[in-house]
């Protein structure tokens, strides 16, 4: 790089620099700086296919056409940097109705940049696409977009519901150098407001403008609280890797919810509530409360013996059994709309909500002490302790006590042992509505017991050039669960022929049975015997311990990651291996033994391989994580660990030589 180009490199960072530091509302839609159009690699993220030069939104309150609406202003400067980044030209701008009122995308304009020359996109390029039953979205796709192509779009949004004022996305797909967000909120209108994720502000500022917002023809006027947030260098949240909470519990936002609007005429009407005003709601409530007093209705049918015979925790294990047979779950949630739990009963199919209900009525019936316990599923989000809302919460599970013990059930799920959650349900907390006391924050505790454990036996036959074994595969808690989930979606012989696939190197199952003398309702014991022809060279074998491997891949692959691991229940694998060394032969290598220890017992492997006097080499190798979550600050600890058991897996080699 020359001396001037080096110079005009260091005048465009500055003037990039002060741009932003000073971007305001004036920045015109159409027109390009010179830092834009010059603008052709983010150093801060190498990899980042596109970038945000831009971006800006504004809301407040106007008054149009005698009515109060709320009003979201928004522009965007986007950079296509490479070819993938060309995605980044279809767009999606969401908006909010009823059946009786919708809001409004005013003033949508959007301009491709080439080189000085702009294209914009035409009104007949925007089409109305149907999202749910309340949300439709504008979508459009830029034109003419290649790499280097700047794509900007603003638009406004007008409407009647406010309380979508939600907030600002600071955080998305790709990086963001610059993201502002403004609000001019009258005092009528009280919203709580939290920032979400781990990065801060660059700029705060909160102050209060008098006289700023009135309704014309009237004597009340209102002063505002003016906002303005600002961040900068954002980088963008990547969540295409396992093992993690809803990104809802991190990416870097802004959240507003309206908790009371002050009227102008007198009078006051509050959104968010205490849990003592939930509560009593949640009594009366057709959807929830009036569900639960079916008592009768369920005692009239079913089967009396369901609630005599055995003791307590038989029968209810009794009860919980019928509920998982008898409905259907039809793969909904419906927490909050229509349920009908005598309906469902009868059709046997429901929602989560009206299985559970259903539980909980007979559970009740039988004299069991059961409540529900709202709670929201890891995709949704971990609810918010400091106040009630409701929106957080999106699934219903049982909560019974038992002889002191207490359980938590969800009979949405054949396979599910009593008193375990769903891995979807392993959300940390939720919240018993005890509508005799008051409800609680209740912790979720997952199964301690998930194990994975390979007993195999190997004999080699050099003549033939294959070998014979038999493995037994036990899996116990989560992993007993999703073992049986899986053998109940194919048939046998499909279900063998992937295990087959899955093993490789021509394996073949001889026969299978599953163990039911060892097996129980937590725990699955199957048994394979198995040949695998072709397996060695008829001189020297060459024979990888590990002809089953719990995990070939490492799941961590990022060099860096923004937000914790969670991998929602302890795990353990275990594998104990028997090789009879075959006559005309002798251990000629082994693999190397290893142990590794995570710190304040995190963590172990441990791998030990070794020959006893009779000729026959034995093998122990475990994996165990004792802990479902691991901060950002762990991900390197936890990738290399993961890394270890991979490569123990798949590069250890025993050697036998010829004699």
């Amino acid at each position: 790089m020359s001396v001037i180009n080096k110079i005009f490199f260091a005048i465009c960072t500055f003037l990039m620099v002060v741009s932003i530091s000073f971007a305001q509302n004036s920045v015109e839609f159409g027109r390009l700086s010179n830092v834009d159009l010059n603008f052709n690699s983010y150093e801060k993220d190498s990899l980042a296919d596109a970038v945000y030069l831009y971006e800006y939104g504004d809301n407040y309150f106007e008054v149009r056409d005698n009515r109060i609406w709320l009003i979201t202003k928004y522009h965007a400067k986007i950079k296509v940097l490479t070819l993938e980044g060309i995605d980044q030209s279809i767009i999606e701008v969401p908006y909010y109705h009823t059946d009786k009122s919708t809001e409004k995308i005013n003033d949508l304009k959007a301009l491709t940049h080439n080189s000085g020359i702009s294209m914009g996109v035409k009104k007949s390029e925007i089409f109305d696409i149907d999202v749910s039953e309340n949300w439709s979205e504008k979508r459009f796709t830029f034109p003419n977009v290649k790499v280097g192509s700047i794509l900007e779009y603003t638009y406004e949004i007008q409407s009647p519901f406010h309380f979508n004022l939600k907030g600002w996305d600071f955080q998305s797909d790709i990086p963001k150098i610059y993201s502002e967000y403004n609000a001019r909120i009258p005092g009528n209108w009280v919203y709580n407001r939290a920032l979400i994720g781990e990065r801060k502000l660059d700029f705060n500022e909160a102050k209060v403008k008098k006289y700023c917002f009135s309704i014309p023809g009237g004597t009340n006027e209102a002063s505002c609280e003016v906002l303005k947030y600002i961040m900068k260098d954002i980088p963008a949240y990547e969540e295409s890797e396992e093992f993690m909470l809803s990104s809802n519990n991190y990416k870097s936002r802004l959240e507003f919810e309206l908790s009371e609007y002050k009227m102008f005429r007198g009078g006051t009407e509050k959104f968010t509530k205490t849990w003592k005003d939930v509560d009593t709601e949640f009594k009366t409530d057709k959807d929830i409360g009036s569900q639960l007093r079916k008592r009768n209705f369920f005692e009239k049918n079913v089967d009396p013996t369901l609630f005599t015979v055995g003791e307590p925790l038989d029968r209810a294990k009794k009860i919980y059994s019928f509920v998982q047979n008898h409905f259907t779950w039809n793969e909904k949630y419906g927490i909050w709309h229509n349920n009908r739990v005598k309906d469902a009963f009868e059709e046997k199919s429901g929602n989560v909500a009206e299985i559970n209900i259903a539980l909980i009525n007979l559970l009740n019936a039988r004299g069991f002490n059961a409540n529900i316990m709202l709670m929201a599923t890891r995709k949704r989000g971990l609810p918010k302790k400091t106040h009630p809302v409701m929106t957080d919460f999106n699934y219903i599970v049982a909560k019974v006590d038992i002889d002191g013990v207490t359980y938590l059930l969800d009979a949405t799920e054949r396979n599910l042992p009593f008193g375990m959650l769903p891995y979807r349900c392993l959300n940390y907390y939720g919240r018993v509505m005890d509508f005799d006391k008051e409800s609680y924050w209740y912790d979720i505790i997952p199964e301690g017991r998930n194990n994975q454990s390979v007993r195999m036996q190997i004999k080699l036959n050099p003549k033939e050039r294959k070998m014979e074994g038999i493995l037994d595969l036990i899996n116990s808690g989560y992993q007993s669960v999703s073992r049986r989930d899986l053998l109940e979606s194919m048939s046998r012989e499909k279900y063998l022929e992937e295990f087959e696939k899955t093993i490789g190197n021509e394996f073949y199952v001889n026969s299978y049975a599953i163990k039911d003398e060892y097996s129980g309702e937590k725990k699955l014991v199957e048994r394979f015997e198995f040949d695998v022809e072709e397996g060695f060279q008829a001189s020297n074998i060459y024979l990888n311990p590990f002809l089953f491997k719990f995990f070939d891949k490492n799941p961590f692959l990022s060099t860096r990651r923004s937000y914790p691991i969670d991998f929602g229940f302890i795990r353990n694998y275990e594998y104990f291996l028997n090789v009879e060394v075959p006559k005309g032969y002798r251990l000629k290598e082994l693999p190397k033994s290893k142990n590794i220890a995570l710190p304040d017992n995190l963590g172990a492997i441990k791998f030990n391989i070794n020959e006893n006097a009779s000729g026959t080499i034995n093998m122990v190798f475990s994996f165990a994580l004792n802990s479902t979550h691991f901060d950002s600050q762990n991900f390197e600890m936890i990738r290399d660990f993961f890394s270890e058991g991979v490569d123990i897996q798949t590069h250890s080699l025993i050697v036998l030589e010829k004699i």
